[in-house]
């Protein structure tokens, strides 16, 4: 007599069906760091170099988060991520208006390039590789990580990070825009151009699944709208009259890792694979034009403020499956996230889980562990046939722009995850700790929180800069970008002098709102 099973229906979190048991099946002889690409980009993988230790980090002042960058490169961390302020990501001082109770909260204040300077005090950018969370305003922050590299005497050909740049998921999913969808793909594009001349090792823009999937989507759209969104830059940039083998070699993307492991490893392998077809299709001859790196981040949404303690599994079950699918550099949340912003405590320990999985598990010893599961090529397999059938939607539709300005994607990420919170809600979903076994529990004794006196000592360092810098200058680079963002030429070098004579971010965005206009969405 068959056991009885758990339920009538096993399903990933993208709904593809789990058979009970997968039989023997036709697997590609592919080796990696060869086309497709599906079991890696590069042939011995972590055998040579592990994954980039990468944490995110970045609150209050510059002269905090300093204090934690030099803590995590003391504990191991072998590459920064800067984690911006609202006000910075859409392009308002801390002394505007709109940016009271926000400055310093969500991440780093950044209003000059004084701030930059504090920040990374004690710091040689030749040496480190940086990522920068920061779209609409990425060209500012760029230039201000340029200008600061050069101060510092450093070779910019040698300089090295990325910016995520990605402004169409913005749209769709995040919501820290400024401008228009046209002038911001004309502005993504500059730096594109700019930087394959100027700092040839920077990743030029990072196309984020994480925000997508942060916002509800499942693995299978995060999948399908972020390579959608990456064939549109790939579109614009070639308009452009760029070289695909030139510009998509500094192309990366920043995907999320959640609970079901094997689904995820699945959605990173496809990604490889549908990224190499893309590039081919679009003109890229040259194999590193045509591979797809990524960061990982672990998934924020899966944390949970109920029992914090449990978010440390998740997250380590999240990191392993990065792991396995292949990641270029990975970040690990803090179990107390869901709470407030990481404590010291919260970061050591999800650094230490990158660690103990690099060093002690095993996993990273040989190349795509998973390959030949009949499970994991069948479900890598489905998750790309999912995909490529929300690819051919938007292609039908004109494209990821079209698809964002007729809000098709908006809404397919709002029906998932109104059916993910609504499954939680009847129990069909199990949240340990949120829906099944739940607890007493007394709040955690340590916790971050930031004042809101943050703001005032961001505008007297304002108001200091402006006293010393040269006005005349500063508002003489000002009408200058102002002139060539009503032309056609590359905005990157104004941008560059007016950050080298100090100009505040909000002065250089407020300028472009003035050409382009603001997305009102």
């Amino acid at each position: 007599m068959k056991e009885q099973e758990r339920k009538e229906k096993f399903l990933t979190d993208s709904d593809i069906e789990i058979r009970r048991v997968y039989s023997k099946m036709e697997v590609p002889d592919e080796q990696p760091g060869e086309f497709p690409f599906t079991r890696g980009v590069q042939h011995t993988m972590y055998r040579s170099k592990f994954w980039t230790m990468r944490q995110y980090a970045g609150f209050s002042t510059a002269e905090e988060s300093n204090k934690r960058y030099h803590y995590l490169l003391n504990n191991g961390t072998t590459g920064l991520s800067v984690a911006f302020d609202l006000p910075t990501q859409i392009g308002y001082d801390s002394s505007h208006p709109f940016a009271d109770g926000e400055v310093g909260k969500a991440g780093v204040a950044i209003d000059t390039l004084r701030d930059m300077e504090i920040l990374f005090d004690g710091i040689q950018l030749e040496n480190i590789t940086t990522s920068m969370t920061i779209n609409s305003t990425a060209s500012i922050l760029l230039a201000m990580y340029i200008a600061l590299a050069k101060k510092q005497g450093a070779d910019l050909k040698k300089i090295s990070g990325t910016i995520q740049n990605d402004i169409l998921k913005e749209y769709a999913a995040r919501g820290t825009y400024i401008y228009p969808p046209k002038p911001s793909m004309r502005i993504i594009t500059d730096i594109f151009e700019y930087c394959s001349k100027e700092v040839p090792k920077w990743n030029t823009i990072s196309i984020s699944g994480y925000h997508i999937r942060e916002a509800g989507s499942t693995a299978v759209q995060e999948l399908a709208f972020t390579l959608a969104n990456g064939k549109a830059y790939l579109q614009a940039a070639i308009d452009k009259g760029l070289d695909i083998n030139v510009f998509a070699k500094r192309l990366s993307f920043f995907f999320n890792a959640h609970n079901n492991l094997f689904e995820e490893v699945a959605k990173f392998r496809a990604a490889r694979r549908m990224w190499a077809t893309i590039t081919k299709e679009l003109g890229a001859t040259d194999p590193r034009a045509q591979m797809l790196r990524f960061h990982t981040q672990t998934g924020g949404s899966t944390l949970t403020a109920q029992q914090p303690q449990n978010n440390i599994p998740r997250v380590t079950i999240q990191a392993l499956s990065a792991v396995l699918g292949g990641t270029q550099s990975l970040h690990t949340n803090g179990f107390d996230e869901a709470i407030a912003l990481p404590t010291e405590e919260a970061a050591r320990i999800a650094l230490r889980t990158q660690q103990v999985i690099a060093y002690e598990s095993g996993a990273a010893d040989t190349v795509d562990p998973l390959a030949g599961s009949y499970f994991v090529e069948s479900l890598t397999n489905e998750v790309e046939a999912a995909a490529w059938d929300y690819i051919k939607k938007i292609d039908a539709m004109g494209g990821a722009v079209s698809a964002i300005e007729q809000g098709y994607l908006q809404n397919e990420i709002a029906a998932s995850a109104y059916k993910y919170q609504r499954d939680i809600q009847s129990g069909e979903k199990v949240i340990v700790g949120v829906n099944k076994f739940t607890a007493e529990e007394k709040p955690l004794q340590e916790v971050l929180s930031i004042d809101d006196s943050i703001r005032q000592l961001q505008i007297n360092k304002i108001n200091n800069v402006k006293a010393e810098r040269n006005n005349k200058e500063v508002e003489m680079t000002l009408k200058s970008l102002e002139e060539k963002a009503k032309g056609t030429d590359n905005l990157m070098p104004t941008i560059l002098e007016a950050v080298e004579k100090y100009a505040t971010l909000g002065e250089i965005a407020d300028v472009l709102r003035g050409v382009f206009g603001e997305f009102k969405g």
